[in-house]
């Protein structure tokens, strides 16, 4: 888990602070000069395509990747006119606000990987990660989950007060979601003692663990957690929730359903924790945020956004149902493929 790194980005003096963060995070990463270079030329290009094309926007960055091979992720978020045709803007010398129109095309070059969202009136995302994985016996095995996710602390507190984290398990994936009462740095403590326990106990199951966790977290302010395991042999959800994370599973079609959290504080408050089981099917992407976000999004109005890398999919529902009131975490999980002897 890691929170972003946000960078409004409104105006042409914008993007030179969006270049320092970068330049600050390839440090922090200790990413070779090479690799650094390239970050700071991709973000530039993407703050500049907020201004000049997207009416402003945020730059989130964020770390990503094993600990030994850190890799840094960009997503340049926007509300403006959209693309017609990512294809085309792809294109070198392609503009359509009188500039050379190199900005899509170097990203894409640039980055070991890139993905691109956009439709006429529904804004923007690009995203874009820098870094490669170390080569030869080091190198790990692909992994059978796409995961993405977008932490953003309320404001300009120093920390933020959700956090998450996702573990493999033998058969699939375990997800975590922690939004610690309130916001600062007593809910980044209660947040953070939540995570603690379950690495502590990573052999538990969902409702064991979040018993475990509501005791543990007696000290603290307390927090709503919420527990999903994918279990791709059994295609099965198991979730267990309390307090106000929400966890959701989406269709291809887009049909939500929403998985059940009770009412309650981990820590504090909770009369009832239970642990409840969903149909899990390969093209189901999981959801689950805090309450930085509106209750009601969909989807529905995003033609080909379940297509999308999990990254994508956190940036859009974190740019246009973030409520701006707290902290805000949302985690999108998909199935990648691959067979139960792949590593996650």
């Amino acid at each position: 888990m890691s929170t972003n790194v946000a960078i409004t980005v409104r105006e042409s003096s914008d993007v030179g602070a969006a270049r320092r963060a970068a330049a600050a995070l390839s440090r922090a990463l200790d990413l070779d000069s090479t690799i650094a270079g390239q970050a700071a030329i991709v973000v530039t290009e993407a703050a500049t395509n907020l201004v000049k094309h997207g009416g402003g926007g945020v730059i989130l960055l964020n770390r990503i990747g094993a600990p030994d091979s850190p890799v840094m992720e960009i997503l340049a978020l926007d509300k403006g006119p959209g693309m017609h045709s990512v294809e085309r803007s792809m294109e070198d010398g392609y503009s359509t606000a009188g500039s050379p129109g190199n900005g899509l095309g170097a990203i894409a070059r640039l980055s070991s990987f890139h993905d691109i969202y956009s439709s006429p009136g529904l804004g923007t995302v690009v995203l874009a990660h820098l870094g490669s994985p170390p080569a030869g016996p080091r190198r790990p095995a692909p992994s059978r989950f796409q995961v993405g996710a977008v932490s953003v602390p309320k404001g300009v507190e120093p920390v933020c007060g959700d956090a998450w984290v996702t573990e493999a398990r033998e058969h699939g994936l375990r997800v975590i979601v922690v939004d610690g009462l309130g916001h600062g740095m007593g809910a980044f403590e209660a947040s953070k003692a939540a995570l603690e326990i379950a690495a502590a106990h990573s052999r538990d199951m969902a409702l064991p663990l979040m018993e475990r966790i509501h005791a543990g977290l007696r000290a603290t302010r307390g927090a709503a957690v919420s527990v999903a395991e994918i279990d791709l042999e059994l295609g099965s959800v198991t979730y267990a929730g309390l307090g106000n994370v929400a966890g959701s599973l989406i269709s291809p079609g887009g049909l939500r359903r929403q998985m059940i959290s009770y009412n309650g504080t981990a820590g504090h408050n909770a009369h009832k924790i239970r642990e409840l089981n969903y149909p899990w099917a390969p093209d189901t992407i999981l959801v689950i945020h805090s309450d930085g976000l509106a209750t009601h999004w969909t989807l529905d109005k995003y033609p080909g956004l379940h297509r999308r890398h999990p990254s994508i999919i956190a940036g859009i529902l974190f740019r246009d149902f973030q409520r701006g009131t707290d902290d805000a975490t949302v985690v999108v999980v998909r199935f990648a493929g691959g067979t139960q002897e792949d590593r996650l």
